[in-house]
């Protein structure tokens, strides 16, 4: 009997555990099961421009020097506008971003007419990352036309 009754406790104790769901999140008031909306858009799209500005951010970290001097201050140029559009785009102000998005055009022209004083290999690393930049520019730029819509 007394292990019958032992039996039955033990497992009357493991169920009870195992049914209530204890809240791990360090905010109060169950906001996990909540829906929130901010009607500014889709969340895969947002994640979309995330994922892009990110990789943008990491671009601009991981940019090489070139041998010459030219290209380089032209790149810190590029650098400090795809920043302030960054910045710009996450602060929603879209005038600041679309004058960003002109310094960046100027400063990718000039940067195509100087990469043709460097060598093959530095033309070819510098390109790679041009054309990367401006594939992500243009895709967040038609997610945030798409928004507009």
């Amino acid at each position: 009997m007394k292990k019958t009754f032992l039996a039955v406790s033990i497992i009357c104790v493991l169920w009870s555990c195992a049914t209530e769901k204890g809240n791990t999140s360090p905010v109060p008031g169950g906001s996990s099961t909540e829906k929130k909306t901010d009607g500014s858009g889709d969340i895969s799209q947002k994640i979309s421009e995330n994922t892009n500005a990110a990789e943008i951010s990491n671009l601009l970290s991981s940019f090489p020097v070139f041998s010459k001097k030219a290209v380089n201050e032209e790149i810190s140029v590029l650098k400090y506008s795809l920043q302030n559009y960054l910045y710009a785009l996450d602060a929603g102000n879209s005038t600041a971003k679309n004058r960003q998005l002109k310094n960046m055009q100027q400063s990718y022209r000039k940067i195509q007419k100087l990469r043709k004083s460097l060598s093959t290999d530095e033309n070819d690393i510098l390109n790679r990352y041009l054309v990367r930049i401006k594939t992500n520019i243009a895709v967040i730029e038609n997610s945030v036309n798409a928004n507009k819509k």
